[in-house]
C-alpha cells in the first residue's frame, strides 16, 4: 500500500517523531491533500501540551496548510484533483445549523473538528480534511508565503474587517511580530490610517515599509496618551502576548473604539470608567471558517500581502517548533515539503 510520512506527537509533551503511515483513503465528504507547506504556529502547543480536553494521541499538529487536492471522497462537490487548497484551524462543520459558518468556528457545541488538534493536521506529506474545512487558494500565491495566511493571516484580516473601523479612521496595530507584521499590511491596504505600536524603535523602519503611516515606541512614550493625542483609535488590534502591555494601550481608544484582542494573555484588566465614558469596548476574535480563508488569500493576492518567514525542511519539524516556541523567530516559521 502507498505510504505517507508524518511528524507525530505520540504523547502529551512528547517530541515530534517521524512515522511512515499508510496513505489514508478519504471518506464521505472528505478530501485528501498532498501538503506542500505548513506553518508552525504557537497554537500548535495546544496539541503538544494538551491544552484543551479530549485530544487523542498520537496526533499530527499543523493548521496552516497549503497543498493540492490528491483524492476526493464520495459526495465532494466543487473540487477536482490537482486544485490548490488550504486548511486552517477550522476543521469542519456538521452543517446542521450553520452557526459555525455564520458566527464563529466555535459557536456550536456540535462543531468538534479542529485541524491538528482533534483531526490530524499538516505536519505530514498528506492529510485528510472535511470538505467544509478546505479553502480554494489561487495558484499564483507562493506556497510558503501563503501558508501562514491560513491562521495568522485570517485572524488579523478578519479581526480588522469586523472591527467597525472605516477607511481613513485611525487603527493601531499593537505588536510588530508574527501577527502584527501581517496586521499592518492588512490595515494599510484596507484604507485605515495605520499606526504601529511596538516596544523599542528597531522595527519602525520595517513597520513603515509594510504600510504604517505612524509609529509609537511604547518604551519611550505612553502609547495610550500618544494615540489619544492623535484623536483616539477607532480600533486597536492587540497582537501582543503581554497582559500589562495590552492594558496599557487600552486607554488609547477613541469614542466608540474597540480593542480587538487576538493575542492570548489570560486575565485582562481594563478601566471600566474609561470604556463607559467613550462607549468603547473590548472584543476577542479568533480565526474563521474556510470562506474567511478564501477572502483572506484573495485579498492578499490582489493587494500583495505576504508573510515573512523562516523556512525549515519537513524533516526538521521539531527544530522548527522549538524555534517558534522560543519567541526568537523573525515573524513566522514554515515547514516546506520536499516535493
Amino acid at each position: 500500500m502507498a505510504k505517507m510520512r508524518a511528524m507525530v506527537v505520540q504523547k502529551v509533551g512528547g517530541p515530534l517523531i517521524a512515522e511512515d503511515r499508510d496513505l489514508p483513503v478519504p471518506g464521505h465528504e472528505e478530501i485528501r491533500i498532498r501538503v506542500q507547506a505548513c506553518g508552525v504556529c504557537h497554537s500548535d502547543s495546544v496539541t503538544v501540551q494538551s491544552l484543551v480536553p479530549g485530544i487523542q494521541y498520537p496526533r499530527v499538529p499543523g493548521h496552516e496548510v497549503i497543498g493540492v487536492v490528491d483524492a476526493l471522497g464520495a459526495g465532494v462537490k466543487g473540487w477536482s484533483a490537482g486544485a490548490r487548497a488550504g486548511v486552517g484551524w477550522f476543521g469542519g462543520s456538521c452543517g446542521y445549523c450553520g452557526r459555525c459558518r455564520r458566527d464563529s468556528p466555535f459557536a456550536c457545541e456540535n462543531v468538534h473538528e479542529i485541524t491538528g488538534v482533534t483531526r490530524d493536521g499538516g505536519y505530514a506529506t498528506h492529510m485528510i480534511a472535511h470538505v467544509s474545512a478546505v479553502a480554494h487558494v489561487p495558484d499564483e500565491l507562493d506556497v510558503v508565503e501563503s501558508a501562514p495566511l491560513l491562521c495568522a493571516g485570517i485572524t488579523t484580516f478578519n479581526a480588522l474587517r469586523h472591527s467597525g473601523a472605516g477607511p481613513g479612521e485611525l487603527v493601531a496595530i499593537h505588536g510588530v511580530g508574527g501577527l502584527g507584521h501581517l496586521g499592518i499590511q492588512f490595515a494599510a491596504r484596507q484604507g485605515f490610517r495605520t499606526v504601529a505600536v511596538n516596544r523599542g524603535s528597531d522595527k519602525e523602519e520595517l513597520a513603515r515599509k509594510l504600510g504604517a503611516s505612524d509609529y509609537i515606541d511604547s518604551a519611550a512614550q505612553d502609547p495610550a496618551k500618544a494615540l489619544t493625542a492623535m484623536g483616539g483609535a477607532k480600533a486597536i488590534l492587540a497582537t501582543v502576548t503581554n497582559g500589562k502591555a495590552m492594558q496599557a494601550i487600552a486607554g488609547g481608544l477613541g469614542p466608540n473604539g474597540v480593542l480587538m484582542v487576538i493575542g492570548a494573555v489570560g486575565p485582562l484588566t481594563v478601566d471600566s470608567l474609561d470604556l463607559l465614558a467613550k462607549r468603547a469596548s473590548v472584543r476577542g476574535w479568533y480565526s474563521g471558517t474556510a470562506r474567511d480563508s478564501e477572502d483572506t488569500v484573495q485579498f492578499s493576492l490582489r493587494n500583495k500581502v505576504s508573510s515573512m518567514n523562516e523556512i525549515y525542511p519537513f524533516e526538521k519539524a521539531q527544530e522548527a517548533y522549538e524555534r517558534m516556541m522560543s519567541g526568537k523567530a523573525r515573524f513566522r516559521v514554515v515547514l516546506k515539503m520536499n516535493a
